[in-house]
């Protein structure tokens, strides 16, 4: 256990119960009626759904962006959060959110077909660059049929669901979307985790970590899989949230000793916090609607992107 895990467990820990009485009316258990009940079925399992979602997000970065020895390499770039998007899109255009289950199941189909459709493409050889390209493929392929099936929305109350939900949110969720994410994106972070060795090899380049007995096929399938459940989980409950799997690594990578196995469990403490934090910001925010969490993490994570190309810049000077 390294000090980034130390150090970001215990802002966790702390940040979760101030996470409980955040919100438009600050929360006094002392005083306030029914404060358990409200503890118990709305702010708690919001703020572990926040949790969930954000160490899935942030582990699946930390490992992309040791797979692809590349610091701007983000959980999106895999396709498998835009094909994740389209399943959910799918269920609102055919008017399956209320019904329990049906909306978070579509999703998962669609991160599941995602990642199919990367395997069958890139799965073969192994490559990095042919992986990289198959990813950009299933983005584009999914966001275009998104942008599609918004286009033909059969009526404006859908096509304004649709958008609001592609947004991002964590607003009205319950113990079931917790109980639908949290399984999945705990073994994607154990899948990832076990990968931890082979990305390590991987930093000095690909020949060499074959001839250490690096199974690069087996390492490519240990991406897919991990990243489909914890990103297609993720997006399954809570829409889309971006830049958590891009900022996270930068702000764990200098308290260890950057090896790709050593950033994957702090990131996901990391992305946890993150998520956490900015969920509360946007609860007590005086605006007249809650701000979307994957707008307000946009408007966090697009300033941080565009500083990193930047210092990328002076580098290259």
């Amino acid at each position: 256990m390294n000090r980034a895990t130390v150090l970001f467990g215990a802002l966790l820990v702390l940040a979760l119960p101030l996470s409980l009485l955040a919100g438009r009316v600050w929360l006094d258990p002392a005083s306030t009626p029914n404060a358990a009940v409200i503890l118990a079925e709305l702010r708690l399992p919001r703020a572990l759904l926040a949790i969930v979602v954000g160490a899935g997000l942030g582990a699946s970065g930390a490992a992309m962006q040791g797979y692809l020895r590349n610091p701007l390499a983000d959980p999106g770039l895999f396709g498998i959060a835009p094909g994740a998007a389209l399943g959910a899109v799918a269920a609102l255009w055919f008017g399956y959110a209320a019904a329990p289950y049906l909306l978070p199941a579509f999703a998962l189909v669609g991160a599941g077909g995602a990642m199919a459709l990367l395997a069958a493409i890139a799965g073969r050889t192994g490559g990095i660059a042919l992986f990289t390209l198959a990813g950009l493929m299933v983005a584009s392929l999914a966001g275009a049929l998104t942008a599609l099936a918004i286009s033909m929305a059969p009526n404006a109350f859908a096509m304004s669901e649709i958008v609001m939900w592609l947004n991002g949110a964590l607003t009205d969720r319950s113990w079931r979307d917790v109980w639908v994410a949290a399984p999945l994106v705990a073994l994607g972070i154990v899948v990832l985790a076990r990968a931890g060795a082979a990305l390590d090899a991987l930093t000095l380049g690909e020949p060499v970590a074959r001839s250490l007995g690096v199974d690069t096929h087996r390492l490519l399938w240990l991406l897919i899989v991990g990243v489909g459940l914890t990103v297609g989980a993720s997006v399954a409950v809570a829409g889309i949230i971006g830049f958590v799997g891009l900022i996270v690594p930068h702000l764990v990578r200098p308290l260890t000793d950057r090896r790709p196995s050593q950033l994957i469990l702090p990131s996901a403490l990391a992305g946890a916090l993150l998520v956490l934090v900015a969920d509360s910001a946007v609860r007590v925010l005086p605006l007249v609607t809650e701000l979307r969490l994957g707008i307000a993490l946009s408007l966090l994570g697009a300033p941080f992107f565009l500083w990193l190309l930047l210092r990328m810049r002076r580098g290259l000077a």
